[in-house]
């Protein structure tokens, strides 16, 4: 009985080993700490062998040492997994409580492996050693704490606490995304699977308000992820054979089943998260749980609480996954926002009085509404709730038309205060407030138009309403505002801009609509005022044929080499990025040449050593190329003077024939 259950727990040994050795792939913060652990295991394999092939008993007394072994093996499988298989987002962000638990697995391995009666299992010297080299280097691992990248989570730390802001700093995103090996459709995909099921496992704080802000944050980089390869995934104009049928429709059952809802096997228009970390098509739920059901469909657990949180990112990737694969985007059915205003009566009354003066036929009265709902709307959410509630919005909508300045400048202004309570973008877009905002935009007063494109850009955050806002026309106006504004109003519109050119198709309009000649005054004016946000928008349409075309005749290599040398650790990031693209294409050979008469190696190097690490990376990228560039010259310069030897040469041989035989001389006798 005791030989069959030491054989039992030398079979366990056996299998987690092997499990453990089987795993390679550990990209996240902790791939440091993963990867030393998962080595030191590995290690152990030929002691595990040694008892394997062991023909005689086991003692007793040895054998029950092997079970503290067995059991700790088990936790490092399962932590390793957890750190596999985890959501990246929350391992940084719940940094503490992983190190603890991977400290408790190293003390763990340490104590087991510190127990092991070696000499009664009779193992080889050789294999001795090793053991005896893997309880050192645990025993050293478990008095000293590696903590992660700090640079990582502080970072991440910050654009949690953040998330209720519209943008970030792309070169932030971009890090995080680099460093969290979140870079391709499949990544995003499974990190927002994993998010949803280890914030619901954790049991802590309050799950809804933790997904919802870890799924923008998500989002966000997922969005610069887009930014620097727009065509992540199947490009958007080659529809996948895969997914047609031979009647050319689409076929369903090639839809991931990811973006299923387990419900109706239907793909998600309107996908939200439940309490057990499950995602499911919005109307589905809500009509299993108006039933009478109070728990999960799929796994069957009792539902803590009926909350359903938006599944930002995995609608987002469903729509891009759309694009990708010429399959229609679904369209999320429109939901009426339910009040939760805290307003008082007395001030529900008021503004109830107010947004009946703004269809007042007295133009003072309409004005004067105009201008206190505005200020109302900046004070606080609940006021913004209920002046929506209020019908205002539609209101609103239509004095973008007035003739009056000064009520439209409120009109416009209100909306924007408005915008910043999310549940009032779908309204005002439904409003038909667009058409309106860019008419302002172009023919507002300076602070109207500059309150114009600071709603754009509130509004612009959501995904889909990017490509509302620039089919409607809204580019053109808002280059002519960077190109006339004040300072204030330059910056609102770059910064609409910016972020309306995340979606692919708004890059060719603003190109088209001249923005890279204005970009490239901004990056050579010596005030430097604009110098970021010109950056960045170069950045993003870089990545465009038309914008690549459009920079590289606006000659803007040798700005973007002086940048590289010179400018702030974001902007020498973002030039790279742009010169590597413009090296990258039918006109590479060209902009090499000119990078090279710029002395682009020195700063080049430097980069390389002291940047960002996506700095490093875009610089590395350049250095390659510049050097086969350099290569390539040298060569053809070899041949030319090969050939030039040669052809000089041929000259003075068939001169020296010419003097060893002379012309005979005639003389004539006359």
């Amino acid at each position: 009985m005791e030989e069959e259950k030491t054989k039992a727990t030398v079979r366990k040994l056996a299998a987690a080993v092997e499990e453990i050795s089987s795993v390679s792939d550990y990209r996240n913060a902790y791939k440091k700490q993963l990867c030393n652990l998962a080595r030191r295991i590995k290690l152990l394999a030929p002691v595990v062998d040694e008892l394997m092939d062991r023909r005689d008993p086991i003692p007793e007394a040895a054998a029950r040492t092997l079970e503290p072994l067995a059991e700790a093996l088990d936790s490092a499988k399962e932590f390793l997994r957890f750190g596999t298989e985890g959501s990246k987002i929350f391992l940084v962000l719940e940094r503490d409580e992983v190190m603890k638990r991977f400290q408790e697995v190293i003390a763990q391995l340490e104590h087991a492996l510190g127990g092991i009666s070696l000499n009664e299992l009779d193992i080889s010297d050789e294999v001795r050693e090793q053991v005896e080299l893997v309880h050192a280097q645990l025993k050293r691992a478990k008095e000293r704490i590696d903590m992660p990248d700090a640079e990582l989570y502080a970072e991440l730390l910050s654009l949690y606490n953040k998330t209720n802001e519209a943008n970030g700093d792309p070169a932030i995103l971009q890090r995080l995304s680099e460093k969290m090996h979140l870079m391709t459709i499949a990544d995003l995909t499974q990190e927002s699977l994993a998010l949803h099921e280890m914030v619901f496992a954790s049991g802590g704080g309050d799950p809804g308000e933790q997904i919802e802000k870890m799924s923008m944050l998500l989002k966000k980089i997922k969005d610069f992820v887009q930014t620097q390869n727009p065509e992540i995934g199947t490009p958007a104009n080659a529809i996948n054979s895969n997914f047609l049928l031979p009647d050319g429709k689409t076929n369903l059952s090639a839809i991931p089943d990811d973006f299923r809802c387990p419900i109706s096997l239907e793909l998600m228009k309107d996908p939200v998260i439940v309490a057990t970390g499950q995602t499911y098509e919005r109307a589905c739920i809500e009509k299993w749980l108006a039933s009478g059901h109070d728990t999960c469909p799929a796994t069957q657990q009792r539902l803590a609480n009926t909350t359903l949180t938006p599944n930002y990112v995995l609608r987002s990737l469903i729509a891009q996954w759309c694009e990708a694969n010429g399959v229609e985007p679904p369209k999320r059915p429109s939901r009426p926002t339910k009040p939760t205003s805290a307003c008082s009566s007395s001030e529900r009354a008021h503004i109830d009085a107010l947004v009946c003066k703004l269809s007042s036929p007295n133009l003072d009265d309409q004005r004067s509404a105009a201008g206190e709902l505005r200020l109302l709307a900046k004070r606080n959410s609940d006021n913004r709730l209920c002046i929506a509630e209020a019908g205002a919005i539609p209101l609103f909508t239509s004095l973008l038309s007035t003739v009056d300045l000064r009520t439209q400048e409120h009109a416009v202004t209100a909306l924007l205060n408005l915008s910043i309570y999310e549940g009032n973008k779908a309204s005002i877009i439904i409003s038909g407030a667009v058409p309106g905002i860019i008419h302002v935009l172009r023919s507002g007063s300076m602070e109207a138009r500059e309150n114009a494109a600071a709603t754009l850009f509130s509004l612009s955050v959501v995904d889909e309403y990017k490509v509302t806002i620039g089919a409607a026309g809204a580019i053109p106006a808002l280059v002519l505002l960077l190109s006339q504004g004040t300072q204030r109003g330059k910056k609102d519109a770059a910064t609409a801009l910016f972020n309306l050119c995340i979606y692919q198709g708004n890059k060719a309009k603003a190109v088209r609509a001249g923005v890279v000649p204005l970009i490239m005054g901004l990056l050579t004016d010596p005030a430097g005022s604009m110098m970021d946000e010109a950056m960045a928008i170069l950045a993003i349409l870089s990545s465009h044929p038309e914008g690549k075309a459009a920079i590289g005749a606006a000659d803007a290599v040798p700005v973007l080499v002086e940048m590289i040398g010179s400018g702030s650790p974001r902007n020498r990031e973002n030039a790279a990025a742009v010169l590597l693209h413009l090296c990258g294409g039918e006109q590479q050979l060209q902009h090499l040449a000119r990078a090279q008469q710029c002395g682009v190696m020195g700063p080049l190097r430097e980069l390389a050593v002291n940047g960002t690490e996506r700095g490093k990376r875009k610089a590395v990228q350049l250095l390659e190329r510049m050097n086969r560039f350099l290569i390539q010259q040298q060569e053809e310069q070899a041949q030319a003077v090969a050939f030039n030897q040669a052809h000089v040469q041929v000259q003075v041989h068939d001169h020296a024939e010419q003097s060893d035989n002379p012309p005979s001389v005639v003389l004539i006798d006359v």
